[in-house]
């Protein structure tokens, strides 16, 4: 199957720089049976699910992943996106592996984590960085590099105290790259859903940001069930897929957690034969690659999805989806063309282009049933 045969035109206008407020999206809504399409709003959504269907969404949080700071001693401009949450220094990557690095520093908190670097040609291992503000001071170490930009980096703060805490205060909102402007202080609460809870995303689970308060309470009266699931979106959530043929692409693996009510939740909407709904393409993939690996069930406990899904793919557990518009060629755009067909899902794309939804993270929704 060729990437080119998921290409469209998109007028470079329709890729929303501002969000629209929480409940205000507008909604296109695609029958994957029929091909069938109608327009309407997100705050309409009550009236067009069904009562009894279970909505599963990401409760992720983001963190302020985008941090500015200057090279020791030269004084050079850096900047610095980290692709995952800090973790532990024991001493290796984050990924298990060994980098070329000294041992974590006696008495100091340190962290490790990837991260992309700018200039990168300029951070070699053993480069030195410090990102500083009100809050206090950061600092950064490169220990190894790695393909396309990514380091693996050590970070402690100078005064000793809380690395995570420190990163929040002085990063900034990670923005995806298509939004061109800088961001701002509301972008810290609208690039959230109003239910994050568990940080560790470095991209917003976009499809929830459609919802507001009165949106939840609107559906929990229809009696629309409601499920929470964590998936920690990466920075390969924007990853290009450069290879040729989809079936040579690889995702970037995420971290995922269901909870035991969550999984007795879809169980029991199964066993009842009601919908399962996902809010978004990275609870569809959770749920798929966790029910892949209970052998068709939905299982409780943490895994890792490496799951790449595209047209050909036997969907288990997810009966509606309820997403964003993508980018051409992309493989979330390949994830929901292997929901609802590609023929359809590239058709009710066409449409949205010309009916001027705004697309990508800030932009309407689409819900297929």
């Amino acid at each position: 199957m060729d990437v080119a045969d998921f290409e469209f035109e998109l007028p470079d206008e329709l890729i929303a720089q501002e969000a629209a407020p929480r409940g205000a999206s507008r909604l296109l809504v695609l029958d994957r049976e029929t091909g069938a399409t109608r327009h309407t709003q997100i705050a309409d959504l009550p009236t067009i699910l069904r009562h009894g269907d279970l909505l599963v969404v990401n409760n992720t949080r983001v963190f302020a992943a985008r941090l500015l700071g200057r090279r020791v001693p030269s004084g050079g401009a850096v900047e610095c996106l980290l692709l995952e949450a800090p973790g532990p220094d024991t001493g290796g990557a984050p990924d298990g592996s060994q980098p070329r690095r000294q041992p974590p520093a006696a008495g100091r908190d340190t962290r490790v984590a990837r991260a992309l670097m700018h200039p990168g040609q300029k951070l070699k291992a053993g480069a030195v960085v410090r990102f500083e503000g009100d809050s206090g001071v950061l600092m950064a170490e490169v220990v190894d590099r790695h393909f396309y930009g990514r380091r693996t980096i050590r970070l402690w703060a100078e005064a000793g105290g809380d690395v995570d805490r420190l990163i929040d205060a002085l990063g900034h909102t990670p923005l995806p790259p298509y939004i061109k402007r800088g961001d701002t202080a509301a972008d810290r609460e609208r690039y959230q859903t109003v239910y994050a809870r568990v940080r560790g995303s470095v991209a917003a689970p976009t499809a929830g940001l459609h919802f507001d308060d009165a949106l939840i309470a609107a559906l929990s009266e229809r009696g629309i069930e409601r499920a929470e699931i964590t998936l920690h979106v990466g920075y390969g959530t924007f990853k290009p897929v450069r290879a040729g043929r989809v079936e040579d692409h690889v995702v970037d693996p995420e971290q995922y957690e269901i909870s035991e009510d969550a999984a007795a939740a879809i169980a029991a909407a199964r066993r009842d034969r009601r919908r399962v709904i996902a809010v978004g393409t990275t609870t569809t993939r959770a749920l798929e690659d966790a029910a892949r690996r209970g052998h068709g069930r939905v299982l409780a406990g943490a895994a890792t999805a490496s799951l790449f899904i595209y047209p050909g793919h036997d969907f288990r557990v997810v009966d509606g989806l309820l997403t964003n518009f993508h980018l051409p060629g992309s493989s979330l755009l390949m994830l929901v063309a292997a929901f609802a067909g590609r023929e359809r899902v590239l058709t009710a794309y066409r449409a949205a282009v010309a009916e001027r939804y705004r697309f990508y993270s800030y932009g309407d929704a689409m819900l297929i049933v």
